[in-house]
């Protein structure tokens, strides 16, 4: 209610002070001062980024914020150039250091918004990783932002309007800026509705076209730059141009809607620097950084005024920095080291042992230790019959030894719920064959590929210069086993018709047409990958419908306190599943590894 009815007063407030003459209609900033360069810095998806510290891995990082601020200090300090510090999203989930404020030291300021404010950002969008974190800490943050946070596409649906501050207006060298923010409408697809109660959550298309023409008439802004959580690839993931609820609707907004001079893109963890047409045929620049400031977009915007005409000649070009090029901003170190050596020893606790060490690089293959102690600590936590999970990362290790919280941040990337769902005997094996058919491709001998690699119109693997490996029909997060069932895949054998189940591990008969309990995270069981909805064919109203429970806290945190009740754990392979026919899959997965590990290259 707080954040509903500050408006209201502030413009009651303005009103008073108008007649009473306490207040002047004039912004200081928007007499001519003279021509002007502007400069506007984002960061984007920075994930808990904040220091050149990587938490989860105890050790230094090449680039985070505090690099970021090295860069943003000096442009501020140049004559005849105003800059615009904006960030576009995902800043909750990632670095220890933003789940320590998420659920940890709850009590206090959060650390984004400390470090925002006191770095000066101008404007922020809202990140679907932001709405991950729940009420409790986005709405905290709303207030406690010296900024506005947009997402003029989140809708409260008790009011009909934004949930979050649609646009801002912003005055720098006497030119009025306005910014529309957007969050990829993804979200429901992702995440339980419990961390976005009481929103709805609309196309980007749509919401630009009501936007906009508001924005345009009512603001008459000099500048319109979009600062949109969303990429530029509306095919990524099955997605269709005419999608209203694409999630990666950024060149589908700027190619329909007229008025936009430069869009910011987020999401996608995609550096962008490029320039489409909009509807009038006027050109758009589309820019954007990738994830834990690793680059950030910096867009340079020669501001020349026409007094004649009374209107700002524009002329934008951009460029892409590469945040390990930065160095670290003493003073902005300086100002937070006690709360990153609090974090430090947070995550330094000690939890357990365990036997054997672990990592992610095996699980892209086939069974694995490392995700078969999720599937046991799932089955064992919900009593479940089956277990669905996947390598959450992709080159994580947990060593041999000791083990300690920042070691869950490698067991468990993301802050998803556990969740159990009755599934018959059919859905599970269709939930399968999905995911098997997007991991492992079809072979017809041992020099096949296992993986199944994205390949271009002559049937050629993609090769990507950024990670230096070939491009995979499907992210690793979408690599689900489960657990709980003895069976096969057979790579031999098309898509659809490759996973033939024995029975449960523990010798039960396994039926088709009989339901069984299952332990699935939040994001798969919310429609996440596809697995349920376009594998095992269920409706958006089924997968509320088929949930029987819910963790209360993030799956991480129970991870942990297993952990800690076992003290030493015996890591193994439980070994109920295995590809077929083995001698290709040995010969095939060598080769495979060496694709995705070690850049081989491949004619």
């Amino acid at each position: 209610m707080k954040r509903k009815l500050l408006p209201v007063f502030f413009s009651l407030l303005a009103a008073v002070l108008l007649i009473t003459g306490c207040l002047s209609t004039s912004n200081p900033e928007m007499d001519y001062t003279g021509d002007f360069t502007l400069k506007i810095i984002e960061t984007t998806d920075m994930h808990g980024s904040i220091f050149p510290y990587d938490f989860i891995n105890d050790r230094e990082s090449k680039t985070s914020l505090t690099q970021v601020m090295s860069y943003v200090t000096a442009e501020r300090q140049k004559e005849g150039q105003k800059v615009l510090f904006l960030d576009n999203g995902d800043i909750l989930q990632g670095q220890p250091v933003v789940y320590y404020s998420n659920f940890v030291a709850t009590d206090k300021q959060h650390i984004a918004s400390l470090v925002m404010n006191y770095a000066g950002y101008d404007a922020g969008s809202v990140g679907n990783h932001d709405v991950e974190a729940g009420h409790a800490v986005y709405d905290k943050l709303i207030d406690e932002f010296n900024f506005p946070w947009l997402a003029a596409n989140v809708i409260d649906k008790s009011t009909g309007e934004p949930y979050f501050t649609p646009y801002t207006i912003i005055w720098k060298g006497g030119a009025k800026i306005a910014v529309l923010g957007m969050c990829t409408p993804g979200v429901p697809t992702w995440l339980p509705e419990n961390l976005w109660e009481g929103m709805e959550f609309k196309g980007m298309v749509e919401t630009a076209e009501e936007w906009v023409p508001k924005i345009l008439a009512d603001e008459k802004p000099d500048l319109l730059i979009g600062l949109f959580h969303a990429g530029t690839d509306f095919t990524y993931d099955g997605y269709a141009e005419g999608d209203v609820l694409n999630p990666n609707g950024v060149e589908l907004v700027a190619k329909a809607v007229s008025g936009f001079d430069v869009i910011l893109t987020g999401h996608d963890h995609q550096s962008h620097n490029y320039t489409v047409k909009d509807p009038s045929g006027n050109e758009v620049l589309i820019a954007g950084g990738t994830n834990a400031a690793r680059s950030i977009a910096s867009v340079s915007v020669k501001m020349s005024y026409d007094k004649a005409s009374k209107s700002w000649n524009k002329d934008i070009s951009a460029e892409v920095i590469e945040g390990d090029t930065l160095a670290v901003d003493a003073a902005f170190a300086a100002e937070f080291e006690g709360v990153k050596q609090e974090v430090k020893d947070f995550v330094a606790k000690p939890i357990g042992e365990f036997t054997a060490t672990i990592g992610t690089r095996e699980a892209m293959f086939g069974d694995s230790p490392f995700v078969d102690l999720i599937h046991r600590i799932q089955l064992e936590l919900t009593d479940a019959d089956v277990s669905f999970a996947a390598p959450l990362s992709f080159d994580a290790t947990i060593k041999e030894g000791k083990v300690y919280v920042r070691d869950m941040f490698k067991l468990y990337q993301y802050e998803n719920l556990l969740y159990t769902m009755n599934l018959t005997g059919q859905e599970i094996k269709d939930f399968l064959e999905y995911s098997y058919a997007n991991w492992f491709g079809t072979m017809t001998d041992t020099d096949d590929r296992l993986i199944n690699f994205k390949r271009d119109e002559a049937g050629k693997m993609i090769y990507n210069e950024r990670y230096s490996s070939y491009d995979t029909a499907t992210r690793y997060y979408n690599y689900d086993s489960a657990a709980g069932i003895d069976y096969t895949v057979d790579v031999s054998k098309p898509a659809g018709q490759r996973v033939a189940i024995k029975g449960f591990s523990d010798g039960r008969a396994f039926k088709m047409n009989e339901t069984y309990l299952v332990a699935i995270n939040s994001y798969r069981a919310s429609g996440g990958g596809g697995h349920l909805t376009r594998g095992a064919g269920l409706t958006d109203e089924e997968l509320e419908t088929r949930m029987m429970s819910s963790t209360l806290q993030d799956l991480r945190y129970y991870l942990m306190t297993w952990i800690e009740k076992e003290g030493t754990v015996k890591p193994a392979a439980i070994g109920n599943w295995s590809v077929v026919p083995a001698d290709w899959w040995n010969k095939a997965k060598a080769v495979d590894y060496k694709i995705l590990y070690e850049g081989l290259m491949v004619d």
